[in-house]
């Protein structure tokens, strides 16, 4: 790849301005390969530099994939107007400018949520034509009714008269009130008002997959991490909805149970 700025390259993967790199260059705060650079305006190989600023790491990659196990409480939006936000989980050092949801949780509902300064990836991800499949866990207040499983795949209407595409739902492991469901498309408030037209209610619900990247059960709730490019891969590969539940039905249900006490 062709040099770059340095503060060029430092702008586009963190959240410091030009003018704050170039004050920190002066005082010694940004390094190249552990030598401190006094001036921002260097070229660098952007593939193999080790960059430095206050001590903290800048990464190669041009865009950064966050994977947050979000907690309930907090909207998926970059404005604190609508409330407290997502991006407060997200540690200072994993920020960049322009980094944003890319789609939503309710403010009450748990789960995988990616956030990226990516903004081509994240068209992709949410386009109507790629439907990437997306899995739930949710707690229902009345138990699951094995005819469930029909009605969803014929694909629901729902009360207002809107019509859903088939889905596939499955009562989870050791618990009747508890279900998995996979949707293919985001409806407001979809989940709920798919079980709200069959006579059940949602009490809680959680996120537990974007494609066939699965939310790590090491990843607690309000923490986040920076995904790999295969695990950003893996957001547009098709995931075996019967596997998935008989892989991770009973690590789900119990850490779900967890968080909602």
């Amino acid at each position: 790849m062709a040099s770059v700025r340095l503060d060029k390259f430092i702008s586009e993967r963190t959240e410091y301005t030009r003018s704050q790199i170039k004050e920190l260059a002066a005082k010694g705060k940004i390094t190249i390969d552990g030598a401190p650079v006094k001036r921002c305006d260097v070229k660098i190989d952007p593939d193999t530099v080790n960059a430095e600023v206050c001590g903290r790491a800048v990464g190669n990659s041009r865009f950064r994939y966050i994977l947050l196990n979000k907690p309930q409480g907090y909207v998926c939006s970059t404005d604190d107007k609508d409330g407290e936000t997502v991006m407060k989980l997200i540690p200072e050092d994993m920020r960049t400018k322009g980094m944003f949801p890319a789609g939503r949780l309710d403010k009450d509902s748990m789960g995988a949520l990616l956030l990226t300064d990516d903004g081509e990836l994240a068209h992709r991800m949410l386009s109507p034509r790629r439907h990437i499949p997306k899995v739930y866990i949710v707690k229902l207040a009345r138990p699951f009714e094995n005819n469930y499983v029909n009605k969803f795949s014929e694909g629901l209407t729902l009360a207002d008269g809107e019509t859903c595409l088939p889905a596939r739902v499955k009562k989870a492991e050791n618990s009747d009130n508890l279900a998995f469901i996979e949707l293919h498309e985001g409806k407001y408030h979809q989940v709920k008002r798919m079980f709200a037209s069959v006579g059940n209610h949602v009490e809680a619900l959680m996120r537990v997959s974007l494609g066939a990247l699965v939310l790590p059960e090491k990843l607690a709730i309000g923490e986040c991490m920076e995904l790999l490019h295969k695990d950003v891969e893996n957001l547009f590969k098709e995931a075996d909805f019967e596997l998935f539940c008989r892989r991770f039905s009973a690590v789900f249900s119990a850490n779900f149970l967890i968080n909602l006490h």
